[in-house]
């Protein structure tokens, strides 16, 4: 699959690596591609690097991700799968869209894109490893397009994610909650003393199937 991660940061740069070690097309798009470091994945420009992707990363820093992407010409995200991993806050978990979603800004300034939100609740170690943790953990999806999110859940297992890990919210309005959680994480980081961590999501699965 042809990928394109915008943010040459170390979450993007994680990313990139990520999808390319399993066979993925991928770029990195920068600002600044000549000052870029990326490993084996090549880096671009951010025009360049959505051009033919079928889907666009956003690895931005969420507080200024519209203003970045919105920065670019028209319509350069139209059509595609744009998956959202940024947290859109102060560094300390204070959230700049504390009635909304980062998510939900990014679609509404980009209507023709699809846009996915997912892989932001955990550090950019555990995104591409989750198997470095000793017990199966939680990955969110939010977003109005069944078969985008269907793209996403792919790229999410090629990462290492088994199916049952995957949780699809909702509609993209969920993920209000999901950034909502930022606060969680800076606590819990501090609290266990390490970024490697994540969250499970357990239900009683015999009371689903009595009820349905």
């Amino acid at each position: 699959m042809r990928i394109g991660v915008i943010g040459n940061g170390r979450v993007g740069r994680t990313l990139a690596e990520g999808w390319a070690a399993v066979g993925h097309d991928v770029r990195l798009g920068s600002r600044d591609p000549g000052r870029g470091v990326a490993g084996s994945v090549p880096v671009v420009g951010l025009a360049e690097a959505a051009e033919s992707a079928e889907v666009v990363v956003n690895a931005t820093p969420g507080a200024h991700s519209v203003s970045l992407l919105g920065a670019e010409p028209a319509g350069w995200l139209d059509g595609t799968v744009l998956l959202d991993v940024s947290n859109a806050d102060d560094g300390a978990g204070a959230l700049v869209y504390p009635d909304g979603s980062l998510a939900e800004r990014l679609q509404a300034a980009f209507p023709a894109a699809r846009v996915v939100k997912s892989l932001s609740t955990f550090s950019r170690t555990v995104m591409v490893d989750p198997g470095i943790l000793p017990k199966p953990t939680t990955v969110f999806l939010s977003g109005d397009d069944p078969e985008a999110k269907r793209v996403v859940a792919t790229l999410l297992e090629d990462l290492g994610w088994a199916p049952e890990q995957l949780l699809d919210l909702g509609g993209l309005l969920t993920a209000r909650a999901v950034e909502h959680m930022i606060g969680m994480y800076y606590a819990i980081r501090d609290a266990v003393g390490t970024r490697d961590f994540n969250v499970a999501v357990v239900w009683n699965r015999r009371w689903e199937k009595e009820e349905s």
